[in-house]
């Protein structure tokens, strides 16, 4: 609570008069085109409760989790922040994040309203960590200008196929989009994979969870990483994984199509496509306006179709309050606005991201149609039997430096993937 002093002169003395009392909730988040557009919730939020202000700060990805880390260690983190699921069993256990269940009982708060599967993602034993804000899945993100270079269309990539033996047409249009620096095709006589100017695919190095490398793939295959949210027992030894990255490393090592793991180093995707490098990649929706922004003959495209359909994993954001906040109401009252139709609807106006509510989700659209960009390989695979969600189980910090040392080793082609996978995976599970 803060109080300010207005001084009024009355003859010669000054006599002090207290303002009216505002609280001030701190929010965190990380992603700089979101920001703007928060700002607008926020300012919309204010007009309807004059007592309360928002500071909104922005930091970058790894910035911004260092700091929040070393905030709540300090005893001075935000009140609420933008918060993911990689970190919600570590939060959660350690009892720095609210639970909003008597919350949202309490003030009746309706949560109907979010696509299916969004709030379970922040749900333990009747716990509730965050409300949903956003929600993400993946797409092909194809240079036009390249592709049309090659011979081909967007409507040769509208229903792609994929098998971890030969690829399928999603390996032939790999192939066709690779360049030497002789002009010639990967699907060429004469192609020279150690002088190539254009990869046909570029990706990020492997994560854990792989939304935008490896995952689409793998649960095309029918293999998924754990039975349900919070089990205690993972499928990375699952033969049809080590297939797929089997065929990751060899779409590099062997065939010269991606680069290989010690090409792209910590460039990332993104710098290998705006720089020319690359002709095709995996975005995440998030990265929507970005890509557009930077390279506007990049489009989207149904990311391929494995042995079991087309898959996607479903991702999505929340807002959680810290359990440390001085202004626990004023903190709930604006987790609810930011939730809501009339701060979700400011959000899919603006078009950055696809809002958690499930009736904003035509409104985001026309919003993206409306600077000439199709979404629609991102919509089409945001339905219950086409998406997975994010692995969400306890020790995930543990889990990831194990894992993401096994795909290093699989990627660099330092043994058989299916050895590496079996190691990690007795190791990962042992944790349990």
């Amino acid at each position: 609570m803060k109080l300010t002093m207005l001084a009024l002169l009355t003859g010669t003395a000054l006599v002090p008069v207290a303002a009216s009392a505002q609280d001030t909730v701190q929010y965190w988040m990380w992603d700089g085109q979101q920001a703007p557009v928060y700002q607008q919730c926020a300012a919309a939020f204010e007009a309807v409760n004059p007592d309360i202000r928002i500071e909104i700060t922005q930091n970058g990805w790894d910035q911004y989790w260092t700091a929040l880390t070393t905030a709540m260690i300090s005893g001075d983190a935000p009140d609420v922040f933008v918060n993911h699921v990689t970190r919600l069993p570590e939060m959660s256990a350690n009892q720095v994040i609210t639970d909003l269940a008597p919350l949202i009982a309490e003030a009746s708060y309706d949560t109907s309203g979010y696509l299916p599967g969004l709030l379970d993602n922040w749900s333990r034993d009747g716990a509730v960590y965050g409300l949903p804000k956003d929600w993400a899945t993946v797409a092909l993100g194809v240079d036009t200008e390249k592709l049309q270079a090659a011979g081909l269309s967007m409507e040769d990539l509208a229903d792609l196929s994929w098998n971890p033996e030969d690829g399928g047409s999603f390996q032939q249009v790999i192939a066709r989009l690779t360049v030497d620096s002789n002009g010639v095709h990967g699907d060429q006589d004469g192609f020279d994979g150690n002088s190539v100017e254009t990869f046909g695919l570029v990706i990020n190095p492997l994560s854990p969870g792989g939304e935008t490398e490896w995952s689409y793939l793998a649960a095309s295959t029918g293999w998924q990483f754990i039975d349900a949210p919070w089990a205690t027992e993972y499928r990375f030894d699952d033969p049809r994984l080590a297939a797929t990255l089997g065929w990751l490393r060899d779409l590099g090592r062997k065939h010269h199509f991606m680069p290989m793991q010690e090409q792209t180093g910590k460039l990332g995707a993104e710098t290998l496509m705006f720089s020319d490098k690359g002709a095709m990649t995996v975005v995440g929706s998030w990265l929507i306006g970005q890509y557009n922004q930077t390279k506007p003959s990049i489009a989207f495209a149904p990311v391929p179709a494995g042995p079991k359909g087309r898959k996607s994993m479903f991702n999505g954001l929340a807002d959680s309050i810290w359990t440390g906040s001085d202004v626990p109401d004023a903190s709930w009252k604006w987790v609810q606005f930011l939730g809501s139709d009339e701060c979700q609807s400011i959000v899919a106006e603006a078009g950055v991201v696809f809002p958690a509510q499930a009736d904003q989700v035509d409104k985001t659209v026309a919003a993206y149609e409306a600077r000439g960009i199709d979404v629609s390989a991102f919509t089409a695979v945001a339905t219950p039997e086409t998406t997975f969600a994010f692995p969400i189980t306890d020790y995930g910090n543990e889990i990831d430096a194990i894992i993401r040392a096994a795909f290093d080793r699989v990627m660099l082609g330092d043994g058989d993937p299916a050895e590496i996978l079996q190691q990690a995976n007795d190791e990962v599970n042992s944790l349990f």
